[in-house]
């Protein structure tokens, strides 16, 4: 029988798959549609100190293969998903969850991860360095090896729990990111955010997006996001959690082999709200049929 456990540090779950942040909400209206318990994990809804509004509309535009965001971390605010996200999804999935914390200064991603110290049911911090640096003119901290160093030093000074960073792929080397971030303490690495993209109206010849500019996900991103965790991989010690791009089983098979130990699925949430679930279901037979009996084995053979 095909064995779906994978671990991450000293975290067992029952299959791979996560639904990944931003495009699961807080997981409760696809709760309505299928049993939750079925997914390896959940990560939610991205998480600031203070509530957010986002970016003003339009903020999502369609492209070939894929999508553009520019969400602008809309969000309740950590002390509110704590105190009702989290419990609200508890009643539903009886799994650690993954919390996704953004910040736009050292001292936000320090507060935030101070705030979710003690609650049991967060396996992993997931820390989003793709945010501007306010106190720093304004550069993403996840650009430079320096600004995502200073990010982890911070979210380690006050997490209990493991520390795993989301590394933007709108980089030169992401390896020298990757590399700063594990010597600054981080325990895994979560691999690729969007890409840097947009689209422009005939009509009205000015962007579609009122940010101008937005994140690309979907299908299109997955050749990148691929070469970019097989570089991770051997580039650090510290397990990925893979992601861009992924829609079905053999992309999770894929994405593992590129050296991931778990993967997000993002984007296909958005077209299809089962996805995550018949991905699930559907691993067992793609094992059976490229002659896996470990999914946890398979981390890193393409290398």
């Amino acid at each position: 029988m095909a064995d779906t456990r994978v671990k991450l540090g000293d975290w067992t779950l029952d299959n791979p798959v996560i639904p990944a942040s931003g495009t699961f909400g807080y997981g409760r209206e696809f709760a309505e549609l299928y049993d939750l318990n079925i997914l390896g994990s959940i990560s939610l809804k991205g998480t600031t100190r203070e509530p957010r509004f986002g970016n003003p509309t339009p903020r999502i535009a369609d492209t070939p293969s894929g999508m553009l965001n520019a969400v602008g971390l809309q969000n309740p605010g950590i002390e509110k998903v704590l105190s009702k996200e989290i419990p609200e999804l508890k009643k539903v999935f009886s799994k650690p969850l993954v919390l996704n914390v953004g910040g736009f200064s050292e001292e936000e991603f320090a507060y935030c991860c101070a705030a979710a110290a003690n609650e049991e049911s967060i396996g992993i911090i997931e820390l989003n360095i793709s945010c501007p640096n306010l106190h720093a003119g304004g550069k993403n901290f996840g650009v430079t090896p320096e600004g995502a160093s200073a990010a982890v030093r911070a979210a380690k000074s006050t997490a209990k729990q493991p520390v795993y960073v989301k590394l933007t792929p709108n980089v030169t080397d992401i390896t020298s990111v990757a590399k700063a971030c594990e010597e600054a303490g981080a325990d895994g690495i979560c691999l690729i955010n969007t890409l840097v993209g947009m689209r422009i109206d005939l009509r009205t010849r000015k962007p579609v997006l009122a940010n101008r500019t937005g994140g690309l996900s979907g299908p299109a991103v997955l050749p990148v996001a691929l070469r970019m965790v097989y570089d991770v991989y051997n580039a650090v010690k510290l397990p990925i959690i893979g992601m861009g791009g992924i829609s079905t089983a053999e992309d999770v098979v894929e994405m593992m082999l590129a050296g991931a130990s778990a993967v997000e699925v993002g984007a296909a949430n958005l077209v299809n709200p089962y996805v995550c679930r018949d991905i699930v279901l559907k691993l067992p037979e793609v094992m059976d049929r490229y002659r896996i009996d470990k999914l946890s084995e398979i981390t890193g053979g393409a290398h």
